[in-house]
C-alpha cells in the first residue's frame, strides 16, 4: 500500500529551476532522488541516468538545460523529458525511474510503492 511523505513546501519548486533533492530507498539501495516543477506541474526521479548509473545534475540541484524545457545529465548530455522522464535526445536507454507525487494544500508528497521506500536506517 503506497504512503504518502512530506517532501517540500510547494513554493520551494518553481517552474524550470532548481529540484528538491531527497533520499530514497529503491529496492534495497539508498539513492538520491529529486522534483522539479514543469509547466506547473511537480515531477519527481531517481537522480540516475540511463546512460550511466551516475547522478545527473551538474551544479547541486541543477537538472534542467538552458532552455528550462529538458532534463539533462551533465556527464553525457542526455536529455529527458521533465513530465515523462523518457529519453528525448543523447545517450542513453529508457526513460528515468519516475516517483508519484501529489500536491496539495501548498505542500508537496512523494508516494512509496513496493519499489520505493523512504530511506530510513535498516
Amino acid at each position: 500500500m503506497s504512503e504518502s511523505v512530506y517532501l517540500c513546501p510547494s513554493s520551494d519548486l518553481v517552474d524550470s529551476c532548481e529540484a528538491v533533492p531527497f533520499e530514497v530507498r529503491y529496492y534495497s539501495e539508498s539513492v538520491a532522488a529529486f522534483a522539479v516543477r514543469y509547466a506547473g506541474r511537480v515531477y519527481a526521479y531517481i537522480n540516475r541516468c540511463t546512460h550511466v548509473p551516475m547522478e545527473m545534475d551538474y551544479q547541486p540541484n541543477q537538472f534542467f538545460d538552458s532552455t528550462g524545457h529538458w532534463l539533462m545529465c551533465a556527464t553525457h548530455g542526455a536529455m529527458y523529458s521533465p513530465q515523462t522522464g523518457q529519453c528525448v535526445m543523447g545517450r542513453c536507454r529508457g526513460g528515468l525511474v519516475k516517483i508519484a507525487v501529489s500536491e496539495e494544500a501548498g505542500r508537496v508528497h512523494w508516494h512509496t510503492s513496493d519499489k520505493l521506500q523512504p530511506n530510513q536506517a535498516l
